[in-house]
C-alpha cells in the first residue's frame, strides 16, 4: 500500500507505515500527542536525507521515531533507550516546511517495557535533580550529536549549530520563536497535543479501572487488583464529569449505565461524611448539571438524604461517620473531634442540593456548622485550630494552625460559598480576608537561598517551616478570588506561592512533588527545599495542577500551561503502570526506584487530570468560572443568580 504522509495532529488515530509496505507494517498511535524533537546526525544516511528522532512524552513504550524525507528510502530505526532531547514542540507541517511534495514517513519501532523503574538491584546513582534527560542538559555543555536547538523554520538538520551551554533547569526549555503568520495554527496544533496526551493518560488509567476494579472504590493497577473505602464504586463516580468534559462518550456511557442499574445506597457501611459529601454527592450533582440526566439528580438525593444522621448531636457539629443502611453517625472510635476542614467543606454540595430539591434541611444544616465557626473564640487573625468537639461545639487542640491538611479547604470554602451564592454573604467574605491577612501576618515567610514564598505552620507562638503538598491549593483560590474583585495583591501573593509549588517538583529528582516539605530559612542554606524520609511520598495529587489552572485562565501567561505540561510528563514516566492505571509512590527523590504504592487515588481521576485538561484548554467557556465554582474534589457545581 502506499504510505499516507503523517501528521502529528491528523484525527484520533494516524496509521504509521514503512514505506512501499502493506496493511502489516502499519501500526497506530494516538496522533494529537506532542511530541518532543531532538536533531541529530545518523551514520549511514544517504547524502541529502535530512532525520531526526522524535520521542511522544506520554507513550513510553514507543523508543523512538525517525524521520525521513524521501519515500523511497527505508526509513532507519534509531535504538536510544535514554535518548537526550531538548523540550521542542513540531509537527509535520512546520517541520517539512515549504517543500509539500516531500513527505515524512515514519516507521515506529515498539519495545514492550514497564513504566515502572528497575528494582534496586539495577538502580543507577542519580545525585542531581530533574529527569535523568535533564540531568544530561544540566552537565555544562550539551552535545546531541553535534546539534542544539534553532528556529523550526527552515530548520536544515545537515548544518551543525553551535553548541550551547545549559546552567539551570529553566533554559533547558524551549525558548520562545518569534511571532510569525503560522504562529496562531502551531498553537492549536500544540494545544490539541496536549489535551489529546490528558485523554489518553484518562484513557489510560480507566483501562486498568475497567478491567482489575470495576465497581469498587480503588484501583490496585500494579496487583491488578482493587481496594474498599466504602464499596460505592468511588472512582467511577469521581470520574463521571471529567469523562464529560473530555468528551470520552464510550467511557461515560458504561459508567453512567453502571450508576443507573447497579450503584445501590442501601448498604449497612460506615462512609466519612467528608469524603462521601465532596466525591459522591458532589460528583453526582456535578454531573447532573452538565448532562441534565436525572439519573444522577436521583442518586445524589438518595445520598444527600442518608447523610444526613451526621448532624444529629448536641452541637449540630456533625460526627465525621455514618452509617447510610442503618441511618446512625457517630465520631471516629478515638475521639469525639471532628476536624475543622470536614465540617466546614460539605456547605456546596449540601447547599446546592437544598436548591434542586426546593427542602431547605440540608442548607440549614451547613449553614449551621457556619454560623457556629464563625462566631467561636480561638482564633487567631482569623486562622482556625484543626479539630472542633461534636458535643461542645468549642475547637480543641487550639494554638496550632496550618493551611494543610485537617485545615485548609475551610478557607477555600468560605471564598466558594460566597461565590456560589452570588456574592451577597458578608460574613463568608469577612472571614475570608481576615483568614488571608492572617496567613500574611503569621504563616508567611521565606526560603534560603532563592527566597521561595512559602506557607509554614504556627504552633503556640513557634513558626515552623512546614508545608504539605495541599497547601498548593492556595494560589488558585487567591487568584479566583481577584476574578471576582478582591485585592490585586492576592493575585501577587497567588503566584508567588505558585512558583513555590512549583519548585517543589522541579527540584524533586523524580520531578514530582513529595507529600510535605521543609523550607530552609537560614543563611548560607545551598538548597531551599528539605524532604523528610517519612514525606517523600506522591498520591498523584491535583493542588497544584489546579491552581496552574486558575492562574493561566485568569492570567494567560504561558508558563504555567507548560509547567503543567512538565508535571504530566512526570507523572507519566515514573507513576504509570504498562497494564493500565497510575500508581502512588513512596519516594520522589529515588527515580531510580521510587517505591510504588499500588493504589490510584480516585481523585487523580476526579481531579488532577480534569485540571490538566482544563489547564491546557484555550476555551474559557469550557466550565467558565462565571458561571460554574468547583467543589474541594473539582466538581463544578452551578453559581447561583443573584434573585436566588
Amino acid at each position: 500500500m502506499k504510505s499516507e504522509p503523517w501528521k502529528v495532529f491528523g484525527g484520533e488515530l494516524v496509521a504509521i507505515c514503512r514505506p512501499l509496505g502493506d496493511a502489516s507494517d502499519c501500526r497506530e498511535i494516538v496522533s494529537r500527542s506532542e511530541f518532543r524533537f531532538m536533531p541529530q546526525l545518523s551514520s549511514g544516511r544517504e547524502p541529502g536525507e535530512r532525520q531526526g528522532a522524535m520521542l511522544p512524552p506520554s507513550r513510553r513504550d514507543f523508543v523512538s521515531l525517525t524521520l525521513s524525507e524521501e519515500m523511497e528510502t527505508a526509513v532507519q530505526i534509531t535504538a536510544q533507550p535514554d535518548p537526550v532531547y531538548v523540550d521542542a514542540y513540531v509537527d509535520f507541517w512546520r517541520l517539512n516546511g515549504d517543500n509539500p511534495k516531500h513527505s515524512f514517513i515514519v516507521d515506529l519501532k515498539s519495545e514492550s517495557r514497564s513504566i515502572l523503574p528497575e528494582p534496586p538491584s539495577e538502580r543507577k546513582d542519580d545525585s542531581r535533580g530533574g529527569s535523568s534527560s535533564l540531568q544530561k542538559l544540566l552537565q555544562g555543555k550539551l552535545n546531541v550529536s553535534g546539534l542544539w536547538k534553532e528556529e523550526i523554520h527552515g530548520l536544515d538538520l545537515k548544518k551543525p549549530v553551535q553548541q550551547k551551554s545549559i546552567i539551570s533547569w529553566r533554559e533547558a526549555v524551549l525558548e520562545e520563536e518569534p511571532a510569525s503568520d503560522t504562529d496562531t495554527k502551531d498553537g492549536e496544533y500544540q494545544v490539541e497535543g496536549r489535551l489529546e496526551a490528558v485523554r489518553e493518560a484518562f484513557r489510560h488509567a480507566w483501562k486498568g479501572y475497567k478491567e482489575f476494579a470495576w465497581g469498587h472504590d480503588e484501583l490496585k493497577p500494579i496487583s491488578k487488583s482493587y481496594g474498599e473505602w466504602f464499596g460505592l464504586g468511588l472512582t467511577l463516580i469521581d470520574a463521571l464529569d471529567t469523562m464529560w468534559i473530555l468528551n470520552l462518550k464510550e467511557e461515560f456511557a458504561e459508567a453512567r449505565e453502571w450508576v443507573s442499574k447497579e450503584l445501590s445506597f442501601d448498604k449497612n457501611v460506615d462512609v466519612n461524611l467528608f469524603e462521601s459529601t465532596i466525591r459522591i454527592l458532589g460528583g453526582l450533582l456535578s454531573t447532573y448539571h452538565l448532562t441534565a440526566d436525572s439519573v444522577f439528580l436521583e442518586k445524589a438525593k438518595d445520598i444527600g438524604s442518608r447523610l444526613m444522621p451526621a448532624f444529629n448531636t448536641p452541637s449540630k457539629i456533625p460526627y465525621s461517620d455514618v452509617n447510610i443502611g442503618k441511618g446512625t453517625a457517630h465520631p471516629p472510635r478515638w475521639t469525639s473531634d471532628s476536624t475543622v476542614a470536614e465540617v466546614t467543606s460539605i456547605q456546596l454540595e449540601f447547599r446546592e442540593l437544598s436548591r434542586l430539591t426546593t427542602d431547605p434541611k440540608y442548607k440549614l444544616a451547613v449553614m449551621e456548622v457556619m454560623r457556629q465557626v464563625h462566631d467561636l473564640d480561638g482564633k487567631q487573625d482569623g486562622l482556625v485550630p484543626m479539630f472542633i468537639n461534636t458535643n461542645s461545639g468549642l475547637f480543641t487542640h487550639q494554638g496550632i494552625y496550618t493551611l494543610g491538611a485537617r485545615a485548609d479547604s475551610y478557607y477555600e470554602y468560605l471564598l466558594k460559598q460566597w461565590i456560589q451564592g452570588g456574592r451577597k454573604e458578608k460574613e463568608l467574605l469577612d472571614d475570608y480576608l481576615q483568614a488571608v491577612e492572617g496567613v500574611k501576618k503569621n504563616l508567611l515567610n521565606k526560603s534560603s537561598p532563592r527566597g521561595l514564598t512559602f506557607v509554614g505552620e504556627m504552633s503556640h507562638g513557634h513558626f515552623s517551616p512546614k508545608m504539605d503538598h495541599l497547601v498548593c491549593f492556595l494560589p488558585g483560590t487567591l487568584a479566583l478570588g481577584t476574578h471576582f474583585g478582591l485585592p490585586d495583591d492576592h493575585m501577587e501573593l497567588a503566584k508567588q506561592l505558585m512558583e513555590t509549588c512549583y519548585q517543589m517538583y522541579v527540584q524533586m529528582e523524580t520531578g514530582l512533588s513529595p507529600e510535605i516539605v521543609h523550607f530552609n530559612m537560614h543563611e548560607g542554606s545551598t538548597q531551599d527545599v528539605d524532604v523528610k524520609p517519612a514525606d517523600r511520598h506522591n498520591l498523584l495529587r491535583p493542588e497544584t495542577v489546579e491552581s496552574l489552572f486558575y492562574l493561566y485562565r485568569l492570567t494567560k501567561e504561558k508558563k504555567y500551561q507548560q509547567w503543567g505540561w512538565e508535571i504530566l510528563q512526570s507523572f507519566n514516566k515514573h507513576t504509570r503502570v504498562p497494564t493500565g492505571g497510575y500508581t502512588s509512590i513512596n519516594n520522589v527523590r529515588d527515580p531510580a526506584y521510587p517505591s510504588p504504592r499500588d493504589k490510584m487515588e480516585s481523585f487523580f481521576l476526579g481531579e488532577t487530570l480534569k485540571y490538566f485538561y482544563l489547564l491546557f484548554s484555550e476555551d474559557p467557556d469550557l466550565i467558565s468560572l462565571d458561571k460554574y465554582v468547583f467543589n474541594t474534589e473539582a466538581h463544578p457545581l452551578p453559581i447561583w443568580s443573584q434573585a436566588e
